[in-house]
């Protein structure tokens, strides 16, 4: 009985280490995918490892980034939102129509208005069409999946509709109408960095302290990880979750506006199947498709993998083709890992 003790004793040491090595390579998957992905093309070509083309990969990552946090905020409720991609397709071409003068017929005037009407108006916009989804969502019960497959399909329509099909272009103003400025948020840099990178670092810090540091925070994690309990405690689980949907809404109208201000132009395809990068920002970054468990800080680093994963492709002349082989494969690896981790969690 003894050397059994012993023996089991020993042994219990080793298992512990190999448990908080095993539960430290889950839990930082997301980076340690990243440094790999940074090295390994840094070792594929000289040109990827720089300053430069860092700040330009992360410009691009911008855009998903917005949308991935707005999507996070959503899989925490217990939800999922398909419409962000539309969404931000909408609100482009949004500001695009008011950038470019709304007529009034009855007045016999086309009215100009400045830049920053143009932003409250499409953030506005965008958290309606998110709050529509939310209605939809917590009073009449539609499952989320086809309450937003609905709103991806309006958004588009109606973006098609406003464009007849066509783009808005030349959207830097005119200073004789005093709208100009629309581009700052495309190519201006602050410091040397993008104003789309510094915008969504704001947006991630915001979002970090809304889920650490305010009550609505710990509404949203208990809410997502069981409604019906939530609930039985007093959380006002159907406004959490039509704020929740606002927020991607609004996220969404962010990431709209920083594109179009990069293109200098709105078109009602863009932002086409960008709700699936989103999903894969999330998930990547270690986030539960059940609900309740993810970070901002995974997210990010989530949407960091895919971006940096997808232009180091296009740096060594994969084909394009291939880059979508190869970000379905993160995906599901990605989904494995998290079964695994919380897999684990849930028999424990």
């Amino acid at each position: 009985m003894t050397d059994t003790t012993t023996s089991a004793a020993g042994r219990s040491p080793a298992k512990k280490s190999s448990f908080n090595l095993m539960h430290l390579l889950l839990e930082g998957r997301a980076f340690f995918a990243l440094i790999v992905i940074i090295v390994t093309f840094s070792l594929l070509s000289p040109n990827y490892a720089t300053v430069s083309n860092f700040l330009i990969m992360a410009n691009h990552v911008a855009i998903f980034g917005l949308l991935a946090i707005g999507m996070l905020l959503v899989i925490l409720n217990g939800g999922i939102d398909l419409s962000v991609g539309s969404v931000l397709g909408l609100t482009g071409v949004f500001a695009g129509f008011l950038m470019q003068g709304v007529e009034l017929e009855s007045a016999g005037v086309i009215l100009y208005p400045p830049v920053w009407a143009v932003v409250v108006l499409t953030l506005a916009l965008g958290a309606f069409v998110g709050f529509c989804n939310g209605i939809l969502v917590a009073f009449f019960k539609v499952p989320a999946f086809v309450a937003t497959l609905g709103s991806l399909y309006v958004a588009r329509g109606v973006a098609l509709l406003m464009t007849n099909g066509l783009t808005f272009n030349n959207l830097s103003g005119d200073p004789s109408f005093g709208n100009t400025g629309f581009d700052w948020l495309g190519f201006n840099r602050i410091a040397g960095v993008p104003v789309g990178v510094i915008i969504l670092a704001l947006v991630a810090v915001a979002a970090g302290l809304l889920l650490s540091r305010t009550a609505f925070g710990r509404w949203l994690y208990s809410s997502g990880g069981n409604e019906r309990a939530a609930e039985l405690s007093g959380v006002p689980v159907k406004r959490v979750q039509i704020i929740v949907y606002m927020l991607s809404g609004m996220c969404a109208a962010i990431a709209g506006l920083v594109l179009s201000s990069q293109l200098t132009s709105a078109g009602p395809t863009a932002g086409t199947t960008y709700e699936l990068t989103a999903i894969a920002a999330v998930v990547v970054g270690g986030a539960s498709l059940m609900g309740g468990r993810g970070t901002v800080r995974g997210t990010l680093l989530g949407a960091f993998v895919i971006g940096f994963l997808s232009d180091g492709l296009v740096i060594i002349g994969v084909s394009s083709y291939w880059q979508t082989v190869f970000t379905g494969a993160v995906i599901v690896l990605a989904v494995m890992l998290n079964s695994i981790q919380y897999g684990g969690k849930k028999k424990t």
